[in-house]
């Protein structure tokens, strides 16, 4: 081969690696894609295992075996969960049961309902006669009934997917981090590791935070409810509690939604529900979060922002949850790897548990 060739190979060569590269890029990111379901219920069983590992390595320092530590924290989760359904569910069953009193059950009453109401009642249940007449029969069904039934089973078993991937990750983690820590140089890896656990203790600081405050905000603006005379006050308090974990939409749903059940009843009613959501909304923003929460994520307001509506774009509303945890994975990532932050120096909210995890065999120290 003469020596003019040599060049023109080697052009060659790397136009096949790039376009090789290139191929390998898109294929992964369809894959990706494709699977996002998957990642995304993976990635919430590592928030969930984030969350509880400082609970299980407290009790294993005291003798309990981290298998046991475990199926402690899922077992008050289920006390938790049913004491919280025991109280909660037959009050909102009476208060679903009386707001359903007035509700038309046949098309005869609804008929009769559309030619004696008036205003936006009127348009409401005429939109409902209408809907109604195109009802498929009994045999159309079934169709549905099965979807449901399928949607139904696919979230129970994902549900228990990311327990049990919480689970093993409590397990697995120190063989996961050696095995990505063996494909990056050896000068890397304590800056590699740190960012790990750093990133580890922002996510169990941020669910266990996220966690108490909507049990405070449920309590506090069910109370608040019911001391004003709002109708429905303990649906509306656990609905304004569970949408705490949507940032910056959900306490607005929860306000608008307050209001507008109030202005049912007097504008005077709607204004004191408006003066509860937003008087806890400063009080959570100026004393509480910042004691609770702290910058456990380490993202301005604005980025969650985006983060929410990219997520909620992406993939829908069900996945907006997930966006302020994805969101700081990225920032500390960029953090550390862009800004050149040591990830040592960095404060985490401890919240509950203390943060001591940044460098194996360092104790004391907050990631």
């Amino acid at each position: 081969m003469s020596t003019r060739d040599e060049p023109l190979q080697g052009i060659a060569v790397r136009a096949f690696l790039t376009t090789v590269v290139a191929l390998a890029t898109v294929v992964g990111a369809v894959a990706l894609w494709e699977l996002r379901v998957l990642v995304a219920l993976v990635f919430l069983g590592l928030i969930v295992a984030a969350a509880m590992r400082p609970g299980v390595e407290g009790l294993a320092e005291r003798g309990v075996p981290r298998a046991v530590g475990v199926l402690i924290h899922y077992g008050c989760l289920a006390l938790v969960l049913g004491l919280i359904l025991w109280f909660v569910v037959p009050t909102s069953l009476r208060q679903v049961q009386s707001a359903a009193g007035d509700v038309p059950t046949t098309r005869g009453e609804l008929k009769t309902a559309v030619r004696h109401s008036t205003g936006v009642k009127h348009e409401i249940l005429l939109a409902a006669q209408h809907r109604l007449q195109g009802t498929p029969t009994l045999s159309g069904l079934v169709s549905p009934a099965l979807d449901v039934t399928r949607t139904g089973l696919k979230v129970v078993a994902g549900v228990f997917f990311v327990f049990a991937v919480g689970a093993y990750w409590i397990f697995e983690r120190e063989r996961a981090e050696d095995v990505v820590l063996s494909l990056v140089p050896r000068s890397k890896r304590k800056l590699v590791r740190q960012t790990w656990r750093l990133v580890d203790l922002r996510l169990g600081a941020y669910v266990r935070g996220v966690i108490l405050l909507v049990v405070f905000v449920s309590t506090v603006l069910s109370f608040a409810f019911w001391r004003i005379g709002l109708p429905y006050w303990l649906l509306l308090g656990v609905f304004a509690g569970i949408v705490e974990i949507i940032p910056v939409i959900g306490p607005f749903a929860a306000g608008a939604l307050a209001i507008g059940v109030g202005l049912t009843v007097s504008v005077h009613t709607a204004v004191l529900a408006a003066a509860s959501v937003f008087g806890l909304r400063l009080l959570q923003d100026y004393v509480i979060n910042p004691r609770v929460l702290g910058h456990a994520v380490g993202i301005t307001p604005l980025t969650v922002l985006v983060a929410v509506s990219a997520v909620a774009l992406l993939f829908g509303p069900a996945w907006v949850p997930l966006a302020t945890p994805f969101a700081a994975l990225i920032a500390t990532l960029v953090d550390v790897f862009v800004r050149d932050r040591d990830p040592a120096q960095e404060d985490v909210p401890p919240m509950l548990f203390p943060g001591q995890e940044v460098e194996p065999g360092r104790t004391g120290n907050r990631a």
